[in-house]
Order: structure tokens, then C-alpha cells, then sequence
């Protein structure tokens, strides 16, 4: 297995990478500033140069990857077009590569709540619309895929455990992005993982279970 990670350097990226470093997984880290990417991404992390949004440079970057995971996100801005860019263009443009590539498994980072239309969250330029779309576009492609849908995200750990459920179940609560990073990388080496949407939290009180235990629960 060998890992091409977009969005290497975001906030939620970085710990995908450090995840996949850690348990001995090659990989090809998506980036636009090598310098800001020697600064975050661990040494043995093969930072290549590109952008989702230029689908020729992505051809070169994603070299001999095998499995692909996606954590870009439309940085806030006042630009109406970004969230329709990155989060819904720049999917379509990893998912057309994912397919010519033989892509094994795509791993695509979105949001809950992206199925409400009228969530307060769709008045900063119909963000979850677009994660909702690029989702569609990815069930729709043939290719093998897990969505992990996080709450809100938090940048410090804790110890809570992780609640797993299915699309449209969960609606509120938070869970730290390297809890999100671990349910991505662990989405590759269970199958029960496979062509499914996950929600995940992190909550007080919820009983302990292994990642296996939590894929397979979710119908």
C-alpha cells in the first residue's frame, strides 16, 4: 500500500500523514508550499508539489499511490466560489485521477450535517452543499470508498471514545482531528470499511470499541 494524501498540509491533513507515518505507510503528500510542508509534514513523507484544482499536476504527483485519501477544504474566505472549487471541483478532479490510476480505495473527508440544506453552515457559500455533492461523486464513480463524515473538529486530543454511525444519524458534537485521522487510515486495512458513509464524534460516556467492531456496526 502506498498513500496519496490531498490536502497534506491542512489542518486535519497533517495528521493523516503523521497517521499513515507512523504505522509504516508509504507516502506521497499532496502539497502547494514545500517550505510550510517541511515545517508541518514528518521527514519521511514525500511532499509533491500540485494542486487539486490543476489536474495535470496532480497526474505527475500521484505517482505509484495505490490508495488515495482526500482532506482538502475550502479555506474561509470571501470568495463565493471556493467551497464549489475545492470542495466539490477539486474532488472531481482526484476521483477522475483515482479512476485512471486503479485507484484501490478512496478516502474522502466531509462533514456532518452535509445532508440538511438549511443548516447555518450552507450561508458560507453552500459549503455542505458541495461536500454533499462530492460525495455523490465519488458513490456514483465505481470506485472502492469510505466517507468519513467528523463533527466539529477539534485541534487537541482527548481521551473520549469515538461514536461511529451511519449517513444522517449523528447532527451535533465535536471530535479532535487526530481522531479523524486515525478512522481514515483504519477505513484501509479493515473491509468493513469499504463503500460506506461513517459519522463520527467523540462523546463522553459512549462505550469502547475496536475500529472493527465500529466499521462493522454501520449498515
Amino acid at each position: 500500500m502506498k498513500a496519496f494524501v490531498a490536502g497534506a498540509t491542512g489542518q486535519t491533513g497533517r495528521y493523516i500523514v503523521q497517521e499513515l507515518v507512523q504505522r509504516g505507510i508509504p507516502v506521497r503528500a499532496l502539497v502547494r508550499d514545500p517550505a510550510k510542508a517541511a515545517e508541518i509534514l514528518p521527514p519521511d513523507a514525500e511532499a509533491i508539489v500540485g494542486d487539486v484544482l490543476n489536474p495535470k499536476s496532480l497526474e505527475t504527483a500521484i505517482g505509484d499511490s495505490t490508495v488515495l485519501l482526500c482532506a482538502t477544504g475550502a479555506a474561509p474566505s470571501f470568495d463565493p466560489t471556493g467551497p464549489y472549487r475545492v470542495d466539490y471541483e477539486g474532488t472531481q478532479n482526484l476521483i477522475k485521477l483515482a479512476k485512471a490510476q486503479g485507484i484501490e480505495h478512496f478516502v474522502l473527508v466531509s462533514s456532518l450535517c452535509v445532508s440538511q440544506f438549511f443548516h447555518p453552515l450552507n450561508l458560507f457559500w453552500l459549503i455542505l452543499l458541495w461536500k454533499k455533492q462530492a460525495e455523490e461523486s465519488l458513490q456514483k464513480s465505481g470506485l472502492t470508498y469510505t466517507i468519513v463524515r467528523p463533527g466539529g473538529l477539534k485541534n487537541e486530543d482527548n481521551t473520549l471514545p469515538i461514536v461511529m454511525e451511519g449517513a444522517d444519524s449523528l447532527f451535533d458534537g465535536s471530535i479532535p482531528r487526530q481522531k479523524v485521522a486515525q478512522v481514515c487510515v483504519e477505513a484501509l486495512l479493515i473491509p468493513s470499511a469499504r463503500n460506506k458513509i461513517v459519522e463520527v464524534v467523540a462523546q463522553s460516556g459512549a462505550d469502547i470499541k475496536s475500529p472493527e467492531q465500529m466499521f462493522a456496526s454501520v449498515r
